[in-house]
């Protein structure tokens, strides 16, 4: 099947641990993520803004950022079950640092991440039922972005693969596409 497909690279920086990890990466630290969305389209838009495009990269950066940039860069990505480190973030101690890691891990069972600023020193965290592995965060934000791009298209285009490079030699993909 032949057809079109279009790419868009962000980057962001963030923190994350992966607390079950057996080696070095157990420990809080940090990546220069870069995130691809590549969409498919059997055909181009004949008219309007979007003529003779699948889907106007502007708008696929715009997804990108308030999916992905907005509640991540410069912020730390965290598992629900990791208690020691959302402890970290609670911004008070005690009963209260109970009852708001509770409320966070409520909100990540009912929509399946929670984005907050509401932590100790206003940091952003963005926390997920997952641990925060580079194929965690493409399957996580593939479904995240998926509606939105075939709603930015006019249901020309479908988002075919998201890919997370989590250094310069490591990545994930996670999509529609065969590999």
């Amino acid at each position: 099947m032949s057809g079109f497909l279009v790419t868009r690279r962000i980057g962001i920086d963030a923190g994350h641990r992966i607390m079950t990890h057996g080696s070095k990466c157990r420990h809080i630290h940090g990546h220069r993520y870069e995130i691809e969305a590549s969409c498919r389209a059997a055909r181009l838009h004949d008219h309007g803004e979007q003529s003779g495009m699948a889907l106007d990269f502007g708008f696929l950066k715009e997804e990108m950022m308030a999916v992905i940039d907005g509640p991540c860069d410069h912020g730390f990505i965290a598992q629900a079950a990791d208690g020691e480190l959302l402890r970290m973030f609670a911004p008070e101690d005690g009963a209260a640092a109970d009852a708001w890691i509770a409320a966070l891990r409520e909100t990540v069972a009912q929509e399946g991440f929670a984005a907050t600023m509401d932590c100790r020193l206003g940091t952003k965290l963005y926390v997920l039922p997952v641990p925060p592995t580079a194929e965690q965060l493409a399957e996580h934000w593939f479904n995240r972005m998926a509606a939105r791009v075939v709603e930015r298209s006019d249901g020309v285009a479908e988002l075919a693969r998201l890919r997370v490079w989590e250094t310069p030699n490591c990545w994930a993909d996670y999509g529609l596409a065969a590999f």
